[in-house]
């Protein structure tokens, strides 16, 4: 029964899980178990990319259709064994308990807390002022979608190639598309923002009639938004992997730069549509598309 909770053990920790067959995804008929179930399953590949950093959890326990909210501070019933970081926040005037996803059983709790979502920082909780990584993040003005995208990623790693930098893509797992380029070496944002905003400037007078850089809404009809903004110690973007709240259960997906060409050439944008079970069977089959996000080493060039 719905109510009913199950015992279970992940790596030796003990959990309840509850509310099983709930259905989050009504379009789908999707559940909590399979949500649940994804989580473990995705765990190996997507934990790399958690491990270490605060986590802002987006909660939907009533599905996709109800209300949803936000959560930075992690939940005071949490198991005793889950690592928290504390971090100032400035807004807050306090210190907040973020959760750190760390391990499987911890994946397992959230899940089963109904986060579909999750949104880690740039920067590890160790040196929260400190990113990893700089993330460009492709939003997309109808009618653009991700085919839009799929072009302006391209434009992307053209612009940075030169520069010897690789860069890695990736599903939003919504509308859009992120573009990811791994660093793992002392930066500050007072660095990787700009950088970021400097690029996208450029890309948007290369490409005026498609690209936009400014973050006015009147002006991004039928354009895509590089939002350089994301570059920010009190943002997060998705995680890769992370399911979304759609009507389907997508996950931001990781894609290879020939996928992305293909999309771009082809104009059919479903290709790059991803639900739950088909980024485990490429996780499988391909293994973690993005893992050199989390281990490359990449200087960051000076600006000018």
């Amino acid at each position: 029964m719905s109510g009913q909770a199950v015992e279970a053990v992940v790596e030796g920790k003990r959990l309840s899980l509850s509310n099983l067959d709930k259905v989050l995804y009504p379009a789908t008929g999707f559940t909590k178990a399979q949500v649940i179930d994804y989580y473990m399953r995705i765990g190996p590949a997507l934990l790399p990319h958690l491990r270490g950093r605060a986590l802002t959890l987006k909660r939907y326990p009533n599905g996709v259709e109800g209300e949803f909210f936000y959560e930075k501070a992690c939940p005071a019933f949490r198991p005793d064994w889950m690592r928290v970081a504390r971090l100032w926040s400035d807004s807050s005037k306090r210190e907040i308990p973020f959760c750190l996803c760390d391990d499987l059983p911890t994946l397992t709790w959230l899940a089963n807390l109904a986060t579909l979502e999750l949104h880690p920082s740039l920067a590890l909780a160790a040196d929260p002022s400190r990113p990893t990584c700089v993330a460009f993040d492709l939003d997309p003005g109808p009618p653009a979608g991700i085919v839009e995208c799929c072009h302006v990623a391209l434009w992307l790693r053209e612009l940075l190639e030169p520069l010897g930098l690789q860069a890695f893509a990736k599903t939003s797992g919504a509308k859009g598309m992120q573009v990811y380029l791994p660093l793992n070496t002392p930066v500050t944002y007072e660095q990787t923002k700009p950088f970021a905003k400097a690029v996208a400037e450029l890309l948007s007078q290369q490409h005026r009639a498609a690209v936009v850089s400014n973050m006015r809404k009147d002006l991004r009809a039928g354009k895509v938004l590089i939002d350089w903004s994301q570059n920010s110690e009190h943002k997060t973007t998705v995680a890769v992997y992370s399911l979304r709240a759609r009507p389907q259960p997508t996950a931001s997906t990781p894609v290879s730069w020939d996928e992305v060409a293909r999309v771009a050439e082809s104009g059919e944008g479903d290709a790059l549509v991803f639900e739950a079970g088909a980024v485990i069977e490429r996780v499988q089959s391909r293994g973690d598309l993005f893992a050199p996000v989390a281990t490359l080493e990449q200087g960051l060039p000076p600006l000018g």
